[in-house]
């Protein structure tokens, strides 16, 4: 029976029992003056090949404000043990056995950019022992690492993260370390809802410290990520332009209405608040995002709007006190503008032949308070009439029926001074209006064509 199992023909219940014993007897061979402490070489002045290869199995978070990115990785060591060699032959064919990693010697590759308050290293697994003596070490670990965030683009920004692996003790004399693959392993990569992996290149770098003279071999997987940007677009971008949108028509809402201020600063309180909950979750740096830019950009302009408001009501309700409206603004804004901008009283059309410039102004009806109430009596003149039956005559009656027209021609004048003052302010709203408009078109664009 011990010869069938010795053959591997035959597997009974007592064949597999006999593996047993071989195993245990394997084991307290290997380790009978064996100890962990010293590198496991026939010659200390050789360096020890050691092999490594990360997988990224899942980002668990990555935080921008403190820098830190967690991941969840599994980790493969390789290296030979010189001193744990067996004849297979002697011991059942035994070619491979699973022990526990505190009975062999370890390196101590450890993560350099660690950012682990609590240091935590890799899970003491099993490591597989070979009879040829090459040991493998698989073990997962969580590991926080540093990583510089650069939110310049956020929420259309782009991240490396690098993960920097090497011993901590032994030189590049001792331990020759070397990455298995030139990219991490990302076949078992759980897919993150935030971050787009786009790869996970490696590097082995050889430095020199200022402390020691000897270099130290380092590999250095790069993990390149893009954000995901639905989600900021739909929460923050998006109601950020629209709330942008709905600001310039405060200049198109009525003077009397009393509501072109309070939006204006409803639109500005509204950014605010958009504005604190971006500066919530990005670090505090020099570098500011693209959101946050686009943030204070519009807010300057709703302020300016604002300002802008408050002194076209100031024209809007100037009073029948008021100088007239000059020449140069009567051509500049209620001709030029007010074409332009298609502003027009009711019953006119932005197609209607304009009346000439100071017409409203000419003639008998342009009285002003500095009129005399003697002018009119050119207009008495004209009616011839007996002077014995012709009431018209009486100087006290005169007088009083031109205080009457005098009055009335005052205040025409005051009327229609006081229309083109509002007259101005309404060209002057329309034309800011679409100024504003096309402001926060052409900034929604630059956002949009900076982050592509």
């Amino acid at each position: 029976l011990l010869c069938l199992c010795l053959a591997g023909v035959l597997l009974a219940p007592g064949c597999r029992g006999a593996q047993g014993r071989f195993a245990y007897k394997l084991l307290h061979d290997l380790f009978a003056n064996y100890s962990s402490a010293l590198r496991p070489v026939e010659d200390t002045d050789r360096a020890l090949n050691v092999t490594l290869q990360v997988t990224l199995s899942q980002i668990i978070d990555m935080d921008e404000r403190n820098q830190v990115l967690t991941s969840y990785l599994w980790v493969r060591l390789a290296w030979l043990d010189a001193h744990l060699t067996w004849d297979k032959d002697d011991y059942s064919g035994i070619d491979s056995i699973r022990i526990p990693s505190s009975y062999v010697w370890r390196p101590d590759i450890i993560l350099y950019n660690n950012a682990d308050e609590h240091f935590g290293g890799s899970m003491e697994t099993n490591v597989v022992l070979r009879s040829d003596g090459h040991i493998m070490w698989d073990s997962p670990a969580i590991t926080k690492s540093s990583c510089k965030v650069d939110v310049s683009y956020f929420p259309f920004d782009g991240q490396r993260c690098r993960l920097t692996f090497g011993s901590w003790t032994y030189n590049g004399n001792q331990i020759d370390l070397r990455n298995r693959l030139d990219t991490g392993d990302l076949t078992d990569f759980v897919e993150n809802v935030e971050w787009e992996v786009l790869g996970m290149p490696a590097t082995r770098n050889v430095i020199t410290y200022g402390c020691c003279s000897e270099p130290y071999p380092d590999v250095t997987y790069t993990l390149l990520l893009r954000r995901r940007a639905s989600f900021y677009i739909f929460n923050l971008l998006l109601p950020c332009i629209m709330v942008s949108f709905l600001a310039p028509l405060s200049f198109y809402l009525p003077a009397d209405s009393g509501e072109k201020v309070s939006l204006g600063v409803t639109v500005l309180l509204a950014l605010t608040v958009f504005q604190l909950l971006v500066a919530e979750s990005m670090p505090p740096s020099e570098s500011v995002p693209l959101i946050g830019k686009y943030y204070i950009a519009t807010m300057t302009m709703i302020t300016a709007s604002t300002a802008l408001t408050i002194f076209i009501m100031n024209v809007h309700h100037c009073g029948p006190g008021a100088r007239p409206v000059p020449p140069w603004a009567r051509r500049l804004i209620l001709y030029h503008m007010a074409r332009l901008c298609c502003v027009y009283e009711v019953g006119e059309s932005c197609k209607s032949p304009q009346r000439a410039l100071g017409g409203q102004g000419s003639g008998r009806d342009a009285g002003g308070p500095w009129e005399s109430p003697r002018e009119g009596e050119v207009g008495a003149e004209a009616v011839v009439c007996p002077w014995d039956h012709c009431l018209c005559h009486h100087d006290a009656l005169l007088r009083n029926v031109s205080y009457i027209a005098g009055c009335f021609r005052r205040h025409r004048a005051n009327q229609r001074r006081t229309g083109e003052w509002k007259k101005v302010a309404k060209v002057m709203d329309r034309f800011f209006m679409w100024i504003f408009f096309l402001m926060v078109f052409l900034m929604s664009v630059l956002v949009l064509g900076n982050a592509a």
